[in-house]
């Protein structure tokens, strides 16, 4: 209790680690697309002129790596000879190998793709049930991009980066502390003018003026000119952001990356079931904030471990709530798989401003809500 601080950082889709989800998961979905039951595990690696992707895949269908490599990096907007890194010069390596025959049998038993534990988080401190910090993180990198997207911005480059941090008072949000914004530009844009900008076409549209107080630090691009960015300026690769893909600092992260791994992967299916019981019992009003925590073994067909951290927020006995959750929501890797439809190409769309919080997204569906309103 008393005051303390939490903190998240959102990157946007230019930086290194981000460009390298996103790529994984657009050659995911395109395996999808043309084989609804591909499997697939890949890994990017983005240095200056180069993309290495590595991986393993059984699949019945035929993608062209190379095309959605430099498509997808087209889009996320290098597509100039003068960022340094762009998708036309941009050579392509691959390395792809068919998936162990080992893991093939393991989950052709309906068991785990794969061993993990995995976290589930939602509060009341959001409108899409996410802690305050990472929520505002990913409004603002996803603004600034767009910005850029959009024409409004043209001295905008695509990397760029997104630090906030926000001050409780007893567990509750009461002002914003620190924003800072990190933003790759062309070199002759002038940094007060870039300055400006951000703070009144980003900042101001979207942190609510209620959580500024006169002691909120704004800063944009603190350390000076930013021009050299992406994979020329900082070697770039999957997996290396997984806790502003989920919570900020707020909850515990499973330890796992989820980008470029098909559904039967269950650190990344697992997790979205977790968020969904989660967002469920905070939605239904049993407690202001919850956690679920999941653990799975290779090649076994039901949940290993499971367990729901209230924080002395419920408003009816934990273990009737954890029951509910168990009695409701499927644990099994392929119920989990079915039951969220997850055999579509929708995981580009993840790859970048968080996993989780995006209402379009099944894992955020309420579809069950009535049946935990009956414990009230």
């Amino acid at each position: 209790m008393g005051r303390t601080i939490k903190m998240a950082e959102s990157p946007m889709e230019g930086h290194p680690d981000k460009l390298a989800d996103l790529i994984a998961d657009a050659l995911l979905d395109e395996f999808l697309r043309k084989d609804p039951y591909s499997r697939v595990s890949l890994e990017i690696l983005l240095i200056s002129g180069m993309t290495f992707v590595a991986g393993h895949v059984s699949t019945e269908s035929y993608v062209d790596i190379p095309g959605i490599v430099r498509k997808t990096i087209k889009e996320i907007g290098y597509n100039r000879p003068e960022h340094g890194f762009d998708a036309d010069s941009s050579a392509v390596i691959t390395s792809i190998e068919e998936q162990s025959p080992e893991i093939v049998l393991g989950i052709s038993s309906e068991g785990a793709g794969d061993t993990a534990t995995v976290v589930g988080y939602a509060c009341k401190e959001t409108e899409s049930l996410m802690p305050m910090p990472i929520s505002l993180a990913h409004r603002l990198s996803h603004k600034i991009s767009e910005l850029r997207k959009s024409g409004k911005a043209p001295f905008l480059r695509p990397d760029g980066k997104v630090l906030i941090t926000v001050l409780y008072e007893d567990n509750k949000p009461l002002s914003v502390k620190d924003i800072i914004v990190f933003c790759q530009h062309d070199p002759e844009t002038q940094l007060e003018k870039l300055r400006d900008f951000i703070t009144e076409e980003a900042v101001k549209k979207v942190v609510p003026q209620s959580l500024v107080s006169r002691d909120t630090r704004i800063l944009i691009n603190p350390s000076g000119r930013f021009v050299l960015g992406g994979p020329v300026a900082d070697a770039g690769q999957t997996g290396r952001k997984i806790v502003s893909d989920a919570y900020g600092d707020v909850a515990y992260s499973g330890g796992s990356a989820f980008s470029g791994k098909d559904p039967t992967k269950t650190d990344r299916t697992a997790s979205y079931m977790a968020r969904m019981m989660a967002k469920h019992v905070v939605a239904s009003g049993l407690a202001d904030r919850c956690m679920v925590q999941m653990a799975y073994a290779f090649g076994m067909s039901e949940v290993i471990a499971f367990d729901i951290e209230t924080y002395g927020t419920e408003r009816v006995d934990r273990e009737k709530i954890r029951e509910r959750l168990l009695e409701v929501f499927h644990t099994s890797p392929k119920k989990m798989i079915e039951f969220l439809d997850l055999r579509k190409p929708i995981y580009r769309q993840t790859a970048c401003y968080g996993h989780f919080g995006k209402e379009n997204l099944p894992w955020e569906k309420l579809t069950k809500l009535e049946e935990f309103l009956e414990l009230k």
